[in-house]
């Protein structure tokens, strides 16, 4: 049974919420965690993970398949996807143990049931109006997380799904159609094209991954065009009926059948039930909760986090968030989140990483930008890889030497991006990444020569 009393009560226990809990507890607070569905949130049982799960069984066989290149004769290479299915629920299995383990091991209560914020600024855990109620000594935090929205001429239900839908699939489904190429279509899309699956990509804006550098978004596209799928950008779906075993619509002037259609573009925060009426907490126009730098809300100590405020709807964002509601509840000093340099991640093949602004958006603001470019095929890692195509764009400002953007196409982008967004995180620009000795040969030395091809002295390329 949950105690009457805690000083942090946290309602969602994503990657937001748990870290939240715990950094708590280990600030001295006796801490709760109220969760509805599974520990973890949907991010480790729906959504990331899961995700990653399919998308590394999709690295593999692509490895498979190009292995004759590297000398290597492999024969009856087959899919089977319960197999692939299985592995998915182990990983998830194991990392939401995890979590669980993480918060038995800081002493942090885990509370079953649905939890809503009070006009007194506690929470009631059950029904909204006679639930239980549990006082909140110091604060609470929101961290319910978003929800998927159907696009405008859909709904969900029967062949008509989400990706969270998408991921959990235990057949693999010989022809897929997608709304939303950013970069949950395009993950979705590029783990069953490749696993075998027919896909239909639908964009309705001008490019896949439209919110990246254009530049960096068409070397994406060519190689998702050869992973058994086909793009359609400036299309809007509609016509869209889902009978029993497969789902027509039409997209442009053409109607398709597909086994499914995944909605891959739209989410809302997931708010429902949630006692923000009620409590009188302030929302902006768009419905995400109004917070300040600290995440704090409008209702004395409550607090906000992840999918629920405005910025990016990332997993490691909401986690910083999480961080700073709880310090800032316990009185040390916290500093406000430069979104904009937050690293954004999408695990295609190839893998697409970036922070900051892209070279268009830097020009409008009427920055001095200079750019710096290599191809991974420039670095000896690159073509020992076998990935000559990638690319390593960095934006600069040349009145400081500041970098204001990195864009990454390429094999482990998602993992490279990180240099550049601790370099700036510690006040470096580009000269100073020019100086830094990298290993050789690695995939990061094409970070140093972007680096030295902005500070006008590129050696490879």
């Amino acid at each position: 049974m949950p105690e009457s009393a805690y000083d942090c009560i946290v309602i969602g226990s994503g990657p937001g919420g748990y870290v939240a809990a715990i950094r708590a507890a280990q600030l001295g607070m006796k801490t709760a965690v109220v969760e509805k569905d599974l520990v973890g949130g949907r991010c480790l049982n729906y959504a990331c993970i899961p995700a990653k799960a399919v998308l590394r069984v999709a690295d593999v066989l692509a490895e498979i398949d190009e292995a004759g290149s590297f000398g290597i004769e492999v024969t009856g290479r087959s899919v089977d996807f319960g197999g692939v299915s299985d592995r998915r629920r182990r990983v998830v299995k194991t990392l939401t143990g995890g979590v669980s383990g993480l918060l038995k091991k800081n002493g942090v209560d885990v509370i079953d049931g649905h939890g809503a914020v009070t006009e007194d600024g506690n929470v009631r855990v059950g029904s909204l109006f006679d639930g239980t109620e549990i006082e909140a000594r110091k604060c609470v935090v929101l961290a319910t997380g978003s929800i998927g929205r159907p696009v405008p001429g859909t709904q969900f239900g029967g062949r008509v799904i989400g990706t969270e839908q998408g991921w959990a699939l235990d057949e693999l489904p010989a022809r897929l159609a997608v709304i939303g190429a950013g970069a949950s279509g395009a993950e979705l899309a590029s783990a069953y094209g490749r696993l075998g699956t027919e896909v239909l990509l639908i964009e309705a804006l001008d490019r896949v991954l439209p919110t990246e550098d254009p530049e960096i978004s068409q070397i994406a596209a060519r190689a998702l065009a050869k992973q058994n799928i086909a793009i359609h950008t400036s299309t809007m779906v509609s016509d869209v009926s889902s009978g029993e075993s497969s789902v027509s619509l039409r997209f442009g002037d053409e109607t398709t059948e597909a086994d499914y259609l995944v909605i891959a573009a739209g989410r809302g925060p997931d708010v429902e039930g949630l006692g923000l009426q009620e409590a009188g907490v302030e929302l902006e126009d768009s419905g995400l909760i109004k917070v300040d730098g600290a995440m704090r809300t409008s209702l004395a100590g409550v607090y906000a986090i992840g999918d629920l405020v405005p910025g990016p709807a990332l997993a490691h964002k909401a986690s910083d968030e999480g961080v700073i509601a709880v310090e800032d509840a316990a009185g040390l000093e916290t500093h406000p989140i430069s979104y904009i340099d937050i690293p954004r991640a999408t695990f295609c093949s190839p893998n697409v990483a970036s922070f900051g602004l892209t070279e268009e958006q830097a020009r409008e603001q009427g920055m001095d930008v200079v750019v710096g470019k290599v191809s991974y095929g420039a670095v000896g890692a690159g073509t020992v890889y076998g990935d000559r195509a990638g690319m390593i764009k960095i934006i600069g400002d040349k009145t400081y030497g500041e970098m204001v953007g990195g864009h990454i196409v390429g094999a482990k982008a998602t993992d490279l991006i990180q240099e550049l967004v601790n370099a700036k995180a510690l006040e470096g620009g580009y000269p100073e990444v020019a100086r830094i000795i990298h290993g050789h040969p690695t995939l990061s030395e094409g970070v140093l020569e972007a680096a030295r091809d902005a500070d006008g002295w590129l050696i490879h390329g």
